[in-house]
C-alpha cells in the first residue's frame, strides 16, 4: 500500500490495481472565500496550491471515497474536484447520506452501508465522526470515517474529520488499526471549540494506538492552526520516531 498526500485531506491510496481518491479539493490557491473573519489577516482558501506531481498522480485514479460533502465542505469535495470526477467518469463511494447530494452534481455514485460490508477487494468498516459539538456542531456535516482492510496490506482507519470522542478511543483500542491517518490541523472557526483534532489528541491517540499515525488537513485552510513543524516537535519530545508521520504535499508514503 502506499498513501501519497495531496493537499489538507485529500489523499490517493494506492493498493493493487486500484487508486482510490479521498475527499478531492482540487481548487487553486485562494479561490475559495475565508473561514475565519475575526483577524486582521484574512486569507482566502485554500492557502496552498495543488503540488507539482498532482496531475501525474491524479491520472491514475480508479475510484474516489468521500468522507462528507455537505453544508459547505468545499475542503473533502469542491467545485473542482466534483467536475474532475464527473469528466473521468470516475465510480465515487459514499455513505446513503451524501449519495443524493453527489447524484445531483451528476457523480457515478456507488452508495455503502452503514455496517462491515465488502469494498473493492477487501473490506470497509465507516465509523461516525462528531465534526464538533455545541452550536458550532448542528450547523456541521458530521460524515463518516473508514476503516480499510485489503489482502496482504496493513489495516488503514481514514478518521475523517472529527475530534477524538469516546467512540473514536474505544473504536482504535479494540480494532488497533495499523494506520491511523488523522485530521491534525485543530480547525476552528471565530466561534467554538476544535471541529476536528489537533496536537493534543494525535497524542492521546498515540497512547491508544500501537501502529503508525500518519497527520493531515495541515497548512491549507486558514482556520487550521497546527503546523507540520509544531507535530514534528510533538514526534521528538514524545519520542514518537517512526510512529508518527507527517507528509509534506505530493509526499508518499510506502507501508
Amino acid at each position: 500500500m502506499k498513501i501519497t498526500q495531496l493537499r489538507n485531506a485529500t489523499i490517493l491510496i494506492s493498493t493493487g490495481e486500484y487508486r482510490i481518491l479521498v475527499d478531492p479539493m482540487l481548487a487553486g490557491k485562494g479561490t475559495i472565500p475565508a473561514l475565519k473573519y475575526a483577524t486582521r489577516t484574512r486569507r482566502r482558501n485554500p492557502l496552498v496550491d495543488l503540488p507539482d506531481n498532482s496531475d501525474a498522480l491524479l491520472s491514475t485514479v480508479t475510484h474516489a471515497l468521500i468522507t462528507h460533502c455537505q453544508k459547505g465542505h468545499f475542503d473533502h469535495l469542491d467545485r473542482v474536484g466534483s467536475k474532475w470526477l464527473r469528466e473521468r467518469n470516475i465510480p465515487v463511494f459514499s455513505m446513503p447520506t451524501d449519495a443524493d447530494f453527489l447524484r445531483k452534481k451528476g457523480l457515478m455514485v456507488q452508495p455503502l452501508e452503514l455496517g462491515h460490508q465488502p469494498f473493492l477487494n477487501g473490506q470497509l468498516t465507516p465509523v461516525p465522526c462528531t465534526h464538533g459539538t455545541g452550536l458550532i456542531g448542528t450547523f456541521m456535516a458530521h460524515g463518516h470515517g473508514y476503516l480499510l482492510k485489503f489482502p496482504d496490506e496493513p489495516s488503514l482507519y481514514l478518521a475523517g474529520d472529527t475530534i477524538l470522542t469516546n467512540q473514536i478511543k474505544d473504536f482504535i483500542h479494540t480494532q488497533q488499526p495499523d494506520i491511523c491517518l488523522l485530521p491534525a490541523g485543530g480547525a476552528r472557526f471565530d466561534l467554538g471549540d476544535e471541529i476536528i483534532m489537533g496536537l493534543e489528541d494525535v497524542l492521546a491517540v498515540s497512547a491508544i494506538s500501537t501502529g503508525m499515525i500518519i497527520a493531515n488537513h495541515l497548512e491549507a485552510l486558514d482556520h487550521c492552526p497546527v503546523t507540520r513543524q509544531q507535530l514534528i516537535a510533538l514526534r521528538s519530545k514524545y519520542n514518537l520516531k517512526e510512529r508518527l508521520l507527517v507528509p509534506s504535499d505530493g509526499e508518499t508514503i510506502a507501508l
